[in-house]
Order: C-alpha cells, then structure tokens, then sequence
C-alpha cells in the first residue's frame, strides 16, 4: 500500500512538473522573433539573442545593446516579462523614446551646457537637449550597432570602438559589455574600456521595468527601497545642482519600503522640476570592488521582487514621467505615464564640472570597470 501511494506521488509531481512546463513554453511561445531584428545599419548587421539559465530568459539586441525582454514566472507560476520593449527593430528605430533598454554612453545622464575642462582644454560635446547634453548625445550608444558574440547560451559579449571626437569626447575609447544570467535569477552587466586619451565616462544601462509584466499599469504600487541617505537636488533642467543633500523629511527619502507613487504629487520644488522622480541617489556604500546592495522593489501584484547591486555610487530612479503612450509595447499596450520605471546605476550627473563628486576621469593605461546586478526574487 505505500508502495503504491509513493507511486502515485511520484506521479502527480511528474504530471504536474510537465504540465507547468508546458504551459510556461506556451506563454514563451509569443517572443520576438530574431527575423524581425535583423538589418544592416551603418554597414553593420543587427540582431536579436536570447539568453537562458534556469527558468529566466532575456533578449538583447546589438541595436544599442537594448534589453529586448526579461522573462520569468512570477507567484503563480505564469512567465511575466518585466522589462518594456517593442517587437521588432523598427520600432526602436523609430520611437520617440530613445532610451528603451538601451546601453547609455559615453556618458550616462546630464552634463552642464555641454561642456567640460580637461587639462585646460575645454571640449565641447553634443548638445541633445540645448544647450546641455544626455546620455551621450544626438549618437549615444542606443543608437550604434554594437559586435556581438553569444559566448554561452547564458552569456552574450559586447564590443563597440568609439572614436575620438565622437560626439565630441576626447579619446578612442574602446568598450566592452557582457550581458549574463546565473542560475540564480540574475542579470548581470560587466563594463570595461580603455582609452588612447584622457576622457570622462559614465556607463550605464537603461531598462524600463514593471515587475507586475510589461504592459500591467501602474508601477506607483510598487514598494522601492534605497540605500541612500542623501541625493543629488537638480535646477529647472533636471541637471544636478552640485549638492549633495539629506532625503530625510523629503519625498525622496527611500530608506524604508514606500510605494513610488505616495508622495510623488506632493508639492515639492524638486519633484515638480523633473516631473516626478529623475534624480540620482547618494548611495551610502559608495564605491565598491564588488557590486553591494542598492536598492529593492517589489512588484505588488506578481510577487517579483528585485534587488539591484552595483560596484558604482549612484542610482538614478526615473519614474517614467516623460511616458506618453505614443508607442506599442510587445504585449500590445501603450507606454502610458508611469507604468515602467527605471534604476540606472551609475556615477554622479555632471560629475566632469563638479570636481566634489566621485571622478569620472579616465586615463590611458587605466581601466574603467564596473558591474550590475538586477536579481529577481519570487515571493
């Protein structure tokens, strides 16, 4: 009789192993396709990579080094894509959201007037928001086709030579970017480059998230915790101040658990300069070798929780402020107001001009290095 009863388990667990999978493949079944990613730009070839660990799946197209999509089953088993994308490379061609899970450089966020002061020299860089510069210029990476090499079926290699002037940064600065999954729930990002000349840089990457599934709504229900005492206040440009300021008694303060959205229509001089959260944090680990804890945020629908680490000083969270639903998600939805959110790990905004922040000078012979890790939990 318990031969036959262990039998039975043992079958059941079979059977319904099976028929998770099963379903999971079928909802896996709606993915972009690699045809739809494939063209020559610029003389080079673009297209789509799928990379698999474990029961987490995401799509990366050499177009920008973008995160296409992030698969992976929330509380109940149903695969849930959290990161905002589009279907096809057109449609990252023509957005009028230049951004969408990208690669940022050469230098992620906001530099003041579009200029800066390297050994005497002043370089002057692309001015994409006149007359200051973000997120690398009119031709920052978003928009460069990037070599790829599928390394492992979990683990895809970047390679992009930025040439010197380009964009008007000094310097043939040579980058590379490994995107990877471990069998962890893990999306891990390595970035190196190597300049010929002095230069500044700033590396980043730009993925857009709502952990209840691309095209859920709201991400305002979300709880996000920051490790940050302080933050950078920015002027009516969105572009950091020079200050380092407290975010206790603010709508900035992040250090408990606190849906995004509970104060963010308070009447606050800071919020109403950038719509809403666009601001980089002050983490309170600072630099590290090894990428430390930076933030959570947990998904108040799907169970999803996901912890960002990083070896960098600062996070930019971005609430999707600037959203207004004028493009076509994967899923069919709009990329409404506030339904996705960013968190860019990254150094200071317009640290070249604010020699009190963390450098971001690099010379020839040194190695710019940083790595990120976006861990999702499943609650």
């Amino acid at each position: 009789m318990r031969l036959l009863l262990y039998l039975f388990i043992i079958f059941f667990i079979s059977c319904n192993s099976s028929s998770n999978k099963q379903s999971q493949q079928k909802q896996m079944s709606n993915l972009p396709v690699q045809k739809d990613f494939r063209q020559t730009i610029d003389g080079k070839k673009t297209d789509l990579f799928y990379l698999k660990n474990n029961d987490i799946q995401v799509a990366i197209t050499n177009y920008g080094g973008r995160i296409v999509g992030c698969w992976l089953p929330d509380k109940n088993g149903k695969v849930t894509d959290v990161v905002a994308g589009f279907n096809t490379l057109n449609d990252y061609i023509n957005s009028k959201e230049p951004y969408y899970g990208a690669l940022i450089g050469r230098y992620g966020n906001r530099i003041r007037n579009a200029q800066f002061t390297l050994d005497d020299t002043v370089y002057k860089v692309t001015a994409n928001i006149p007359p200051h510069i973000l997120h690398g210029g009119k031709k920052g990476f978003q928009y460069v086709v990037w070599d790829a090499k599928q390394l492992s079926d979990s683990t895809l290699l970047l390679h992009y030579l930025s040439k010197d002037g380009e964009e008007g940064f000094p310097g043939n600065l040579d980058v590379k970017v490994v995107y990877s999954l471990s069998i962890n729930h893990e999306l891990r990002i390595e970035y190196t480059a190597i300049s010929d000349k002095k230069t500044v840089i700033n590396l980043t990457a730009h993925p857009f998230f709502n952990l209840n599934g691309e095209g859920s709504g709201t991400i305002n229900n979300h709880l996000l915790t920051v490790m940050a005492d302080n933050y950078n206040p920015v002027d009516s440009f969105v572009i950091a101040n020079g200050k380092i300021e407290p975010v206790e008694n603010t709508p900035f303060d992040f250090r408990k658990a606190t849906a995004i959205g509970a104060r963010v229509n308070d009447k606050n001089e800071q919020l109403a300069f950038g719509k809403g959260y666009d601001h980089n944090f002050v983490l309170n680990k600072g630099i590290t070798a090894q990428p430390a804890l930076a933030a959570i945020v947990e998904g108040d629908l799907s169970g999803i929780n996901m912890q960002v680490l990083t070896t960098e000083p600062g996070l930019q969270f971005y609430g999707g402020n600037f959203m207004k639903g004028e493009q076509t998600f994967k899923s069919g939805v709009k990329d409404d107001f506030r339904t996705t959110f960013c968190l860019e790990t990254q150094h200071f905004p317009d640290s070249p001009n604010n020699p009190q922040f963390p450098t971001t000078v690099l010379k020839p012979g040194e190695t710019y290095h940083q790595k990120t890790i976006y861990k999702f939990i499943i609650k």
